[in-house]
């Protein structure tokens, strides 16, 4: 498998993420404080994060520099059990000489918030008690680069040239800019019995290269994402020259008939399907609330022979391939289609109780203030044996799909929009030299994925973005796939 990025990055000698001091130095006390707390509660866990990062923003007007990311923080979260109710208490500032403190503290707290639910009318949830064996685990994941000892003046000089070749690169252009994240996560997770730590580097980059020609604005945008420190960055330049020949075919773009038609999504769409698709859809804790219509297919029929599709940190290695989740689950590799048969879904510790299932690995937090949401990690089609060019062969009329715009889905109906950056056009059997753009591609889910005819062997992961819960609760997620060939609505 690959991902979106290109070429060797070999700047730096490889090094492991080293773990946080910081997180090191407050470990005994918050050990300590679960001690205490123990004698009152019947389960307390502990994450402590500490993540920083590195962000540069460089356009023809501006530039900017920040140590904020979409993952930096700084902070900690309790979580406790007593007869069958769980609460949680965030705090980001530790005194680890003081636990027995911050105990009060959190027991006072959580007690007034039980006071305030009864005096609401709000009804309990009775959960059974989550599992709490031994465990250790320490992870430091590789780099060649740290986000915070990065040579940031120059990066900014080396995102400035690129914005500058955009602009020479198509006659049109009015912007070009180029955007660089990486962020160094450090995390623990601790209860009574377990102590897992994990530090790892995720990067990406962006270009938008923007065009005006008599009032007409396209927009062509190309991205690098993985599992990596700044380094990655070396490879944004390898990505002008698509952004110049994409923004070129947009302004010559025509409107799409609207129908049904033969499609080929390029692995960036076919990603964009996967997520949107099977993303929320079988998020289990949408199967609690009764808001997804995945619950009644387990073990039916969702799509073709064809169709496999897995999730979790462990079936590709991108932004978001960590070692445990936010509530200390090991990461998972969950086959949830296996050729068109829909096996299970993903789920966070305290759904998967509520359900009588397994956890994933997929309970993931915006960051320690927010509550765990049962979330996508990698979400990827697996590849098959067919050649792009057999996949075109086979089509009399139709479009091969390029650059994903954005998403949605109906989990209680599975209905399924996605907006594609541009089709190029497909006539028996060969490509035409047209090109229509955008495209807003619909449907039911099971009529997309049953279409299913066709993949190729290679697959990409493309991890640039983030995901919300509804409209808000962002997180990072990477999703991909190979080249394949469907049936969709295209408008």
């Amino acid at each position: 498998m690959t991902n979106s990025l290109t070429g060797p990055f070999e700047e730096g000698e490889p090094m492991k993420a080293k773990f946080s001091d910081y997180l090191n130095g407050i470990k005994p006390g918050l050990e300590e404080m679960i001690r205490i707390l123990r004698k009152d509660y019947d389960y307390v866990s502990v994450l402590a994060t500490d993540s920083q990062g590195l962000a540069v923003r460089i356009s023809q007007r501006s530039k900017s520099v920040s140590g904020e990311t979409m993952t930096t923080e700084r902070g900690i979260v309790v979580r406790v059990c007593k007869n069958g109710q769980y609460a949680e208490y965030a705090f980001n500032k530790f005194d680890p000489a003081s636990p027995e403190k911050v105990a009060a503290e959190i027991q006072g707290a959580l007690e007034a918030q039980l006071v305030m639910l009864k005096l609401a009318g709000v009804k309990s949830y009775v959960t059974p008690l989550l599992p709490d064996e031994e465990q250790t685990l320490f992870v430091e994941k590789e780099t060649r680069q740290l986000p915070e000892t990065a040579d940031v003046k120059s990066l900014v000089d080396k995102l400035g040239t690129i914005s500058d070749r955009g602009m020479t690169k198509n006659e049109h252009a009015i912007e070009c800019i180029v955007s660089a994240q990486s962020t160094h996560i450090c995390k623990m997770f601790l209860t009574e019995k377990r102590d897992l730590c994990q530090s790892y580097v995720y990067s990406e980059g962006s270009i938008f290269l923007v065009v005006n020609r008599e009032g007409n604005t396209q927009v062509a945008y190309e991205s690098v994402s993985g599992l990596c420190g700044p380094e990655l960055f070396d490879g944004l330049e390898a990505k002008i020259d698509k952004a110049a020949a994409t923004a070129a075919e947009l302004l010559d773009a025509e409107r799409i008939e609207p129908g049904e038609y033969d499609i080929i999504a390029s692995p960036e769409v076919t990603g964009l399907i996967a997520h949107e698709a099977f993303g929320h859809g079988v998020e289990m804790d949408m199967f609690v609330k009764n808001r997804a219509l995945g619950a009644e297919y387990i073990g039916k029929r969702v799509g073709s022979d064809k169709c496999t599709m897995h999730e979790g940190a462990l079936c590709a290695e991108n932004v978001t391939s960590y070692a445990f989740d936010d509530e200390g689950t090991l990461a998972g590799d969950v086959t949830e289609i296996d050729h068109g048969i829909l096996k299970t879904g993903i789920c966070d510790a305290l759904s998967a109780l509520r359900l009588g299932v397994a956890p994933t690995g997929n309970g993931k937090r915006e960051n320690f203030e927010h509550k765990v949401y049962t979330r996508m990690t990698n979400t990827m089609f697996d590849s098959g044996t067919d050649s792009l060019e057999d996949m075109i062969a086979s089509i009399k009329h139709g479009y091969l799909l390029e650059g994903m715009e954005s998403g949605m889905e109906d989990p209680k109906h599975w209905g399924i929009q996605c907006i594609i950056k541009m089709g190029r056009e497909i006539k028996d059997g060969k490509l035409t030299s047209k090109v229509v753009a955008p495209i807003i591609m619909t449907g039911y889910v099971p009529d997309l994925l049953g279409g299913i005819s066709m993949l190729s062997p290679h697959r990409e992961v493309f991890g640039s973005g983030g995901c919300g819960k509804g409209y808000k609760e962002w997180v990072k997620v990477a999703d991909g796939g190979p080249y394949l060939k469907t049936k969709a609505r295209l408008g």
